[in-house]
């Protein structure tokens, strides 16, 4: 009996660590993927701003913010270096992408070896109060018949 109550502390704090372990990785994953969808919203941008300036006359002036200034260049000056920062970013995004792939295999491969099963919060319940909420909006009068009393 001595050695089981020796037992269950290592075996509590090994769960722990492994928890703990388990939530760091998912919340580097939320980072990735946060980084990588800001990046891709950048990318849109220039993106945006290449297609509205490539067609314009390489001589006319245009303004461009840089590090919180707005300085005046000619678009032969700007359109290289944005094409530059779409390259870059395009680099970065594919490097966070991989990045993510590689977290995302060893956090499947820490829940395999651990058994770990991630719960959804109580799914009963929620389909229980999904349920009551739909019945509750049957009721609700929206247009003409408001306008009308």
């Amino acid at each position: 009996m001595g050695d089981n109550e020796v037992d269950k502390p290592l075996e509590m704090m090994n769960e722990q660590a492994v928890a703990g372990k388990w939530s760091v990785m998912r919340s580097d994953i939320n980072q990735l993927y946060t980084k990588i969808n800001e990046l891709e919203q950048e990318l849109n941008e220039h993106t945006l701003v290449i297609n509205a300036i490539q067609p314009l006359d390489s001589a006319r002036r245009c303004f461009r913010m840089i590090g919180g200034v707005l300085v005046e260049r000619t678009v032969g000056e700007v359109l290289p270096a944005v094409q530059r920062n779409r390259e870059g970013l395009q680099e970065v995004i594919t490097r966070l992408t991989e990045a993510l792939e590689k977290k995302k295999k060893e956090l499947t491969e820490l829940e395999a070896k651990y058994k770990i099963k991630v719960r959804r919060g109580g799914d009963e319940y929620s389909s229980r109060n999904e349920a009551r909420k739909q019945g509750a909006s049957q009721g609700v009068l929206v247009g003409a018949a408001a306008s009308s009393t």
